[in-house]
């Protein structure tokens, strides 16, 4: 095998893509995925309001035929106006970045504003085909008085959207308790239904919890079914995400903000729908490390028998990683990926890669510019127990 290296340079002021990163690959037809980054997505233009992006999400097609292998991302844009979701295409695993299309509000007129999450149909839901690609969000009206997370489809891999459903609707987009408002929506589909996971205000016994409702078209939504709850009205479980690990078993990682400080904890349950029995555990690293708010998790197959969880959260660049299904302890390993508010992950097909993706280091409220950036991080080298692919 040959082998190459490619370096990418920025290729526009407004859509950079690959900032001085290099990539090492083989010329064979399985190549590796070594590390690289952080690179440039997305650069906020002058003039747009801080901070300009946040919370990227990514996605790699599995169910989509032609078009298996292409990478989709997308991130919470802060513009003069009506916002939307921008969608970006990547065709050479996540080397290089173009917008395609963007996802807007065709049904409140107020954009979509806050919390962006992709996912791509692994099966058919209602009239929506395998591989049809979904796109979450909190649709936010310019007074910021109400929120309202709702689902859009693309059948053609990105290219165009529209509206399925109203998930779930709130109030004031506030993150204090005593609001109203419902944040943050994560999918999955289990069990011949459509699951969405979000963080939820509503019920005045709580500040906030984590809850699900789940659908068999996509259209039709069922009853609130609560996650995580605190017997603490201050805390504040909130940004659930959920992985299924390679034994069946399905993980959900979460923040408790309030008592806690919006420390990572997780639960582990057979059933994608019964999360609010499980008694949750902190996220705890070796050296001690507990790390805090919006975390994401994934599951690859390196590192022995059980595989890998690989955990972000925000107030860390590094990556948490069990080996375990969850059990025993945690090992955080460096990444070289910019921290940001928030990260999503994506597994490669080498089977031991993760793709992360950062929308920006600067919180809601200030005038600094995010860039959206993006990256590679080879676990091989980090799993505790060996035994990498």
């Amino acid at each position: 095998m040959k082998l190459k290296v490619v370096l990418m340079t920025c290729a526009a002021a407004l859509i950079c893509v690959g900032v001085v990163a290099i990539r090492f690959y083989f010329s064979d037809d399985d190549p590796v995925f070594a590390e690289f980054g952080p690179s440039v997505m997305y650069t906020t233009p002058s003039g747009d309001p801080g901070p300009g992006a946040l919370y990227g999400r990514a996605l790699r097609l599995q169910h989509s035929k032609s078009a298996n292998g292409t990478m989709l991302a997308t991130f919470e844009q802060y513009v003069n106006g009506t916002p939307s979701f921008p969608i970006f295409q990547s065709t050479d695993d996540g080397k290089t970045w173009e917008q395609i299309s963007s996802v807007t509000d065709q049904v409140n007129g107020w954009g979509m504003r806050w919390q962006p999450q992709l996912y791509e149909l692994p099966q058919a839901i209602g009239d929506m085909p395998e591989g049809t690609i979904l796109c979450a969000g909190n649709s936010i009206p310019s007074d910021y008085s109400k929120s309202k997370l709702d689902l859009y489809m693309s059948t053609d891999h990105g290219k165009t959207w529209s509206f399925v459903s109203s998930i779930a609707s709130g109030g004031q987009p506030k993150s204090e308790n005593g609001y109203t408002p419902v944040w943050e929506p994560f999918l999955l589909v289990a069990d011949n239904k459509l699951i969405v996971y979000y963080a939820d205000q509503r019920d005045p016994r709580y500040g906030q919890k984590n809850v699900h409702q789940t659908s068999a078209d996509g259209v039709n939504w069922g009853p609130v079914v609560d996650d995580v709850t605190s017997p603490l009205y201050i805390d504040r479980p909130g940004m659930p995400v959920v992985a299924q690990m390679g034994n069946g078993n399905y993980i959900m990682t979460y923040e408790v903000c309030g008592s806690e400080h919006c420390k990572i904890s997780y639960k582990i349950s057979p059933d994608p729908e019964n999360f609010g029995s499980v008694k949750g555990t902190r996220l705890i690293a070796e050296d001690g490390t507990s790390p805090e708010s919006s975390s994401y998790v994934v599951w690859l197959p390196t590192g022995g028998a059980n595989g890998t969880l690989a955990v972000t959260a925000f107030s860390d660049e590094s990556l948490f990683l069990n080996t375990q299904n969850g059990e025993g302890s945690w090992t955080k390993i460096k990444s070289n990926a910019e921290i940001g508010y928030s990260r999503g992950l994506v597994p490669m097909p080498d089977g031991h890669s993760v793709f992360v993706i950062s929308g920006g280091p600067h919180p809601l409220g200030t005038d600094r510019a995010n860039s959206v950036t993006y990256g590679i991080v080879d676990l091989k080298g980090g799993v505790s127990d060996g035994g990498g692919q």
